[in-house]
């Protein structure tokens, strides 16, 4: 159903939209673990947040797209919401979150070794213990994967705002920019309780503010029945993320320690390209 809904209007936005609420975490394990105490015995937001700052770290060593890491954050918010995981299982957790996102949206001859995947992230369990793991978290949601994320929005609500912009007001709605921003988003724990619709529809309200307004985001926001208020709260948690992430106190991604645990055999297929990656990954200002 997801990989249909590629082109703008009503019947594809209604069924994203029924799709949404059946692949959300559930708030009632979200707030336990808002709640844990920071002791190492509980699964806590700050560890939640160092681990998707992991997988963007991931994904970018190896060159995957934007979809693959936000299937991957909503994989693990919907399992750590329903699992109390334990501090010491959370690597496990991610990762084979990550390598399920891959194996969903990536190529097939793009999808790595579980032991690479295990060698590169320098952990220490087996690919035993993730084959596992993997079975775990697929039969808690259910074999339910494809899941419609906040980049689908986005990327759905960015071309229905093109089709009446001017061709010469295009270049304000930077498409690399926005998913750089929603990717600096799901790095934090606060856009886990946000619908994915609600999210998308703020970044691009956020990106739009200083512009005229626009017919399109208008319509969004009324097929969306989002309160003006509940709309203006979320940009606003937007704005504060994303000027957090631009701070150098903010702890970003960093592929530096990914770079050296390579076997010869992965090496010979990487692109040179994945040797490159940027310490701090940055949101694009703008493109021509």
């Amino acid at each position: 159903m997801i990989d249909q809904v590629t082109g703008a209007g009503t019947v594809q936005l209604k069924a994203l939209l029924e799709l949404e609420a059946r692949f959300q975490p559930k708030l009632c394990g979200l707030r336990v673990m808002e709640c844990a105490q920071d002791n190492g015995l509980r699964m806590t937001v700050k560890l939640r947040d160092f681990q998707v700052r992991d997988l963007l770290s991931l994904t970018q060593f190896f060159g995957f797209g934007s979809e693959t890491f936000s299937l991957a954050v909503n994989l693990l918010d919907r399992f750590l919401a329903v699992m109390k995981v334990q501090p010491k299982h959370l690597a496990c957790v991610g990762l084979c979150c990550f390598y399920i996102a891959v194996k969903t949206s990536e190529d097939q001859k793009s999808v790595p070794l579980a032991s690479d995947l295990i060698r590169i992230s320098q952990n220490r369990f087996t690919v035993h213990d993730m084959m596992r793991m993997e079975k775990i978290i697929l039969e808690k949601l259910h074999w339910k994967v494809k899941a419609p994320t906040a980049l689908h929005f986005l990327r759905f609500f960015h071309s229905r705002i093109q089709e009446q912009l001017h061709t010469e007001s295009r270049w304000i709605l930077n498409l690399e920019r926005l998913e750089a921003q929603l990717k600096a988003c799901h790095c934090s724990f606060t856009f886990t309780k946000v619908k994915p619709s609600l999210l998308a529809l703020a970044l691009l309200s956020l990106e739009m503010e200083d512009q005229h307004e626009c017919e399109a985001l208008d319509d969004l926001q009324e097929s969306l029945t989002v309160k003006a208020g509940e709309l203006v709260c979320v940009r606003e948690l937007v704005a504060k993320c994303l000027a957090e992430y631009a701070s150098t106190k903010c702890l970003k991604p960093s592929g530096q320690r990914l770079r050296w645990m390579i076997s010869g055999r992965t090496a010979r297929q990487l692109k040179h390209s994945y040797y490159k990656i940027a310490h701090l990954p940055t949101i694009p200002e703008y493109a021509c």
